[in-house]
């Protein structure tokens, strides 16, 4: 075709050599960008629900780190119901929030069922909720023995997960106080020499976990108050020294202030 003179002229050759840069860029690209973002996607997700978690947006950072659809992902999206649903949601909110929380943590044990976090979480989540409906109707549901058995699975998998010690003694130390040592023994197992063995490993494992000082005070409490004030009063005053990391430990630090004021207005 002749030059109209409009056109710029451009020799065969010439062309020739756009051609190979546009493909060698086209193939750079592909390079750049087909292989990273199978990573980035599945990175993204997750650190941007542990930006939320950490800024205290539970809510948030439980509907992103669900959509990453993996065992840590629905782990991590029910650890944060959990804590909202406990910490900071209305009564009429709680049991719902907790409910999906047992839902995402069940997805993540059918996601990888040696996830030991995963089986840990099912059984905050039903925890949380027996504390909510009460002592009589979460026996009726038999949430203790599946409070029980989660736990259990978890310290199987890893025996030195102090939130796992933590868990289990708080379960002997709630029954125990429900229902009286005796009843707590013959119909659970449930034993306050297991709980103090339990809370103590989980301190000797976590020494610098404001979460694990907090609940252990709040375990040996509900065994026994009178026996346990001074320990749990120490307990709490640790929890509220060490530094907070996150929003998280500044809920359990406010948990533990209010605890400890209330235990100081009783005891004197």
């Amino acid at each position: 075709m002749e030059n109209s003179g409009n056109e710029l002229a451009v020799d065969q050759g010439a062309k020739w050599t756009v051609r190979a840069l546009v493909r060698l860029l086209l193939v750079c690209l592909m390079t750049i960008h087909a292989v990273p973002f199978d990573n980035v996607s599945a990175a993204e997700p997750i650190d941007a629900a542990r930006s939320a978690y950490a800024k205290g947006h539970f809510i948030d950072a439980a509907k992103i780190a669900e959509t990453v659809e993996t065992t840590r992902g629905f782990a991590l999206a029910a650890e944060s119901l959990t804590i909202h649903a406990h910490f900071i949601a209305s009564k009429g909110e709680k049991e719902a929030l907790l409910q999906r929380a047992a839902e995402l943590a069940r997805r993540a044990i059918r996601a990888d069922p040696n996830n030991a976090v995963a089986h840990l979480q099912l059984a905050r989540a039903i925890g949380r909720r027996a504390q909510v409906v009460g002592s009589l109707e979460a026996a009726n549901r038999g949430y203790a023995e599946q409070i029980r058995d989660a736990t259990q699975t978890a310290l199987r998998l890893d025996p030195d997960m102090a939130a796992a010690h933590l868990s289990l003694g708080l379960w002997h130390a709630e029954i125990v106080g429900a229902v009286g040592g005796f009843l707590a023994d013959l119909s659970y197992g449930a034993n306050s020499k297991d709980a103090i063995s339990y809370l103590n490993r989980a301190l000797k494992l976590a020494p610098d976990a404001k979460a694990v000082y907090l609940e252990c005070a709040l375990g040996v409490l509900v065994l026994n108050e009178r026996q346990y004030r001074d320990t749990a009063r120490k307990l709490l005053k640790r929890a509220i020294e060490i530094p907070a990391k996150d929003a998280y430990d500044r809920l359990i630090e406010g948990r533990a202030v209010e605890r400890l004021a209330a235990l100081d207005a009783v005891g004197g």
